[in-house]
């Protein structure tokens, strides 16, 4: 493997970060909004399988008082 020189490698670094497609605003804003709705829709997905499993074992031993 070749070694290179500091120089070198900071001269291929700004190289490939000229290649980098940075998101703007809008998209970064998007982009969040939709993770934050996809995880509060996953919280309530993983809320009622939890209730309707805590019910189900609770009436099946009896315990459901």
């Amino acid at each position: 493997m070749a070694k290179t020189s500091p120089a070198q490698f900071v001269r291929q670094v700004r190289q490939e970060m000229d290649k980098v497609t940075w998101p703007t605003r809008r998209e970064t804003l998007i982009t969040t909004l939709m993770v934050g709705i996809m995880v509060a829709l996953t919280a309530l997905f993983f809320v009622l399988v939890d209730m309707g499993l805590s019910f189900g074992v609770k009436t099946l031993l009896g315990l459901g008082g």
